[in-house]
């Protein structure tokens, strides 16, 4: 990487700095608005509207006015957006002195906004917090980096980089030649962090070529967990832009490579500061019992966990990505792993969903799942162990559109997100998939063209 790449994507010298408002979409995606900062009273004040169609649009930004009913047929309405103090942070990449913060879309009469992914999680949260329960969340995010010409090829390719002649794949798994190659991407990542005062940890080469790991360190508090993740794929993508890159938290980019995924570690902390999930000081039945409510519920929240037509991909037998609902200690095959039980450090790992969620949704889903498991004595089946096949277990679904019907008919999802959201998110998604399978593909016209 030369000095001239890395300038790439830089502000002007003389431009001034700013403050951004940022909403989160119903996939994850950032709008807002950018304000200069002599005008930033308006943000503080509550005075920064926006339509409150705003979050739902579905991934081409259409409002879908005619299924939702949510724009124009109501006169697509202007909600508040309201700061997030806690939320502030710098703008490595602006001008010096430009600063972010997370909103919350309100209603006028002071609500929060049914569509809004931050408000559905804070519920939730709110559940744990009336039992004198807090969670303790922490996120792990795989990405892919590539080469920006992919808007004129339309396909990705690794960065250049990490390729050698005599291995087309390039460096890979936990390879530090790998690190090496994108060592100035990688360190100006965790330095943009840094500046941010995201908890970011280890970062590891993954299976894929330009696949990376970055790790967030826990938070005894999910909504604040949730805005750590979503900045840390804002950072991963203006990193890339800087050094001529593009990253991706596309769920499987490449049909012969890994798919991404976001795993969550979770634990759930009592009143009294005590591990609740520890199987050897507290109660072991409260464990299995969490591990019980995640697996019952994970059909109903696959369209939380995979969210797109090409999520569906990662599902494949033999990868990491699990397909069994299964459970485990220390197993990296089951979608629910245990990695200690014992101690303070006792807690869950939830390795379903892609690197494409929404985290906000991810999270309401998981902590869903879990205080289903504390509210009652559920049994999550026989451990899987090492080595051994899950025969009996029950499946993931490998289809879009199977996923969408099971979400909209769930009353665990209706409980966990509301009616209004469940109805929102899966007639919105419907759209999606019926778009995906009345689409003709290159591999319908490769295989059945010539020979039917």
């Amino acid at each position: 990487m030369t000095n001239d790449t890395k300038a790439a994507g830089s502000p002007p010298a003389n431009a001034p700095p700013r403050i951004e408002i940022l909403l989160v979409g119903m996939n994850g995606d950032l709008r807002g608005k950018q304000v200069p900062l002599e005008g930033e009273k308006k943000i503080w004040d509550g005075s920064v509207r926006l339509p409150s169609s705003t979050q739902s649009l579905d991934i081409w930004g259409d409002d879908n006015d005619d299924i939702t009913g949510l724009s124009l047929s109501v006169g697509d309405p202007d909600g508040v957006c309201i700061p997030d103090r806690r939320s502030l942070a710098t703008m490595p990449w602006a001008p010096e002195g430009s600063r972010q913060v997370l909103a919350t879309m309100h209603e006028f009469d002071g609500t929060a906004s049914f569509m809004d992914p931050r408000a559905i999680l804070a519920r939730m949260v709110k559940r744990f917090e009336d039992r004198g329960l807090t969670p303790v969340v922490a996120t792990e995010l795989e990405f892919y980096l590539v080469e920006d010409d992919f808007r004129v090829t339309g396909k990705p390719r690794p960065p250049a980089a990490l390729m050698y002649r005599d291995e087309p794949n390039g460096f890979q798994l936990y390879d530090m030649r790998a690190t090496d190659a994108l060592d100035d991407y990688l360190q100006t990542v965790l330095a943009w962090a840094r500046d941010m005062e995201l908890p970011a940890d280890a970062t590891t080469a993954e299976f894929g070529p330009g696949q990376f790991e970055i790790n967030l360190l826990h938070r005894p508090d999910a909504l604040a967990a949730a805005d750590d993740c979503i900045y840390l794929k804002r950072i991963a993508e203006q990193a890339a832009r800087r050094f001529g890159l593009k990253s991706t938290c596309m769920a499987k980019p490449y049909a012969e490579h890994a798919g991404s995924g976001l795993h969550v570690h979770c634990s759930v902390i009592d009143k009294d500061g005590k591990n609740i999930l520890d199987a050897k000081g507290g109660d072991p039945a409260k464990l299995r019992s969490v591990c019980a409510g995640m697996l019952q519920t994970m059909r109903d929240a696959q369209l939380v966990f995979a969210p797109f037509a090409n999520s569906y991909r990662r599902f494949q037998p033999g990868s990491f990505a699990p397909v069994d609902l299964t459970w485990g200690f220390g197993h990296r095959g089951t979608a629910i792993r245990i990695p200690d039980k014992d101690g303070p450090a006792a807690r869950v790992e939830h390795r379903v969903a892609g690197a494409d969620v929404n985290p906000y949704l991810l999270l309401t889903a998981i902590l869903g799942g879990i205080l289903l498991g504390l509210d009652e004595e559920l049994d999550p089946g026989p451990v899987t162990e090492p080595g051994k096949d899950a025969p009996d277990a029950k499946r993931l679904t490998h289809d879009f559109l199977t996923a969408v019907e099971e979400f909209s008919a769930s009353p665990f999802i209706k409980d966990a997100f509301g009616a209004e959201y469940q109805k929102l998110y899966g007639d919105t998604k419907r759209k999606e998939a019926i778009v995906y399978l009345r689409t003709v593909s290159d591999f319908d016209y490769k295989t059945y063209l010539p020979r039917i």
